[in-house]
């Protein structure tokens, strides 16, 4: 991604950006007839190309919102990596957020090609002064790891190729890696081992460990169930098509891992990845079938298709043990907030009230946007067992995003600040900056989160 970008005074084409209801009288000429005779409109994100005198390329307007607009796609000059012809161009006129179109840009570069022919044409971008190019390009380096992994189907991609891509991240980092997996797995981690048990794909626990230990610790986990059958609660086909995402908590986790080691931000940095397959097989595990966890707390099967909150429990009691400063889980986990906050704004739910209005606050400032939803107590009641201390499932079909973080909660007791963030990981129709597929939800704000606690 650093080859897509130049330096701010290099060889390049300029980039003429204008709104609707701009004064033109800056543009030379020879683009302001251009623009009249082809009857081009500069609605956001559209750009015209303007022919030079010898039939060369002279450069290309672009379009944007005008200032009073009700709100802005801070990502618009993605499309200048799809519309553009090959070559290298600069920004020609203000931008409202020189930094968020750059990143935006190399957002909007993003291919997964490992299956087919990749795309050879390249359209380079001279940075504004004054854009930080290292920490721009090290955000995206983390939105295309966790975009490749979630984008590689499942055949590729199981709790083995999982671990291969953190243990690749720790080596690159100099972080430490651990594996758990086999009778270590079955007597500490059994919810992880009840729900992969079913898999030839052998279930197992990720552990990477990064900086120093006098740092404040910071432990993420990604939920890693590489495909998701729903067990003997077995899904329709039709929800299934996109089970090949349901490790995407575990891809954005090893993204955001990335941008904090990259950036050498000081915090102990652990990162948990449960990486299991749920799959159907004479060793599934049944409705109505009880578990110890590893907290202790005895768990009842309402639901196979619930498996995403037992492997995170025992891993969320495993991070609780260290009373970690700052606690995050990120999981593909429920249709429920989906429903509640579409495809585009994960719900994020914590009881620390200053950490609630901060991450909310520099999500929008981040244009990667998410939403407070109650940790409301009082549907506990739902996730009540009559013959165990908690079920998975719960019951009676309300708040299912609510009562699931509910359910987490309860395997986090030491941790100074815990949040729960609730991610699509998929981008269902493509935006500026967002092309259809694999998608990383969060991270970006969370980054910058911890950049505003912890940065050097």
């Amino acid at each position: 991604m650093q080859s897509l970008l130049l330096p701010p005074d290099a060889p390049s084409l300029p980039l003429w950006v204008l709104s609707r209801d701009q004064d033109r009288s800056r543009l030379p000429e020879t683009v302001r007839a251009w623009i009249a005779a082809s009857g081009f409109k500069p609605a956001p994100g559209r750009v015209l190309t303007v022919p030079g005198p010898s039939g060369g390329l002279l450069g290309a307007v672009f379009g944007v919102e005008p200032d009073d607009a009700a709100s802005r796609d801070p990502f618009l000059a993605a499309n200048l990596a799809r519309d553009l012809p090959a070559g290298a161009y600069r920004f020609e006129g203000a931008l409202p957020d020189p930094r968020l179109a750059v990143l935006g840009f190399l957002l909007g570069s993003y291919r997964f090609d490992r299956y087919r022919k990749p795309d050879v044409r390249t359209v380079q971008l001279a940075v504004p002064h004054g854009v930080d190019v290292a920490e721009v390009v090290r955000i995206a380096e983390g939105v295309r790891l966790a975009r490749d992994l979630v984008n590689t189907p499942s055949n590729d991609m199981g709790p083995e190729e999982l671990e291969s891509a953190a243990r690749e991240l720790a080596g690159r980092h100099g972080a430490a890696f651990d594996v758990v997996r086999g009778e270590a797995l079955t007597r500490d981690f059994p919810l992880i081992e009840a729900v992969g048990a079913s898999s030839p794909r052998a279930p197992r626990l990720l552990d990477l460990s990064w900086g120093d230990g006098s740092h404040p610790r910071v432990t993420i986990i990604g939920k890693g169930v590489c495909f998701d059958t729903g067990g003997l609660d077995i899904k329709p086909s039709s929800a299934m098509l996109l089970m090949k995402k349901d490790m995407g908590g575990a891809a954005n986790a090893l993204g955001l891992a990335h941008m904090i080691m990259d950036a050498g931000l000081p915090v102990r940095l652990r990162v948990l990845i449960p990486a299991v397959e749920n799959a159907v097989s004479g060793h599934s595990f049944r409705p109505g079938d009880i578990f110890r966890s590893r907290k202790g707390l005895t768990v009842e099967i309402g639901n196979t298709d619930a498996e995403g909150r037992l492997v995170l429990a025992d891993a969320l009691a495993l991070a609780d043990e260290e009373e970690p400063e700052l606690l995050i889980d990120l999981a593909t986990l429920t249709g429920a907030a989906r429903v509640a906050l579409g495809p585009e704004i994960p719900p994020v739910f914590t009881d620390d009230e200053a950490f609630a209005r901060e991450i909310v606050e520099i999500s929008m400032a981040e244009n990667d946007p998410v939403w407070r939803l109650p940790l409301w107590r009082r549907y506990e009641r739902m996730i009540e067992s009559k013959v165990a201390d908690i079920n998975n499932a719960g019951t009676g079909g309300h708040a299912g995003a609510i009562t699931a973080a509910l359910f987490l909660r309860r395997f986090v007791e030491k941790a100074k600040t815990y949040a729960h963030f609730d991610i699509f990981a998929w981008t269902p129709n493509a935006r500026p900056g967002r092309p259809e597929g694999g998608e990383a939800h969060a991270i970006r704000a969370i980054y910058a989160c911890l950049g505003k606690r912890y940065g050097a």
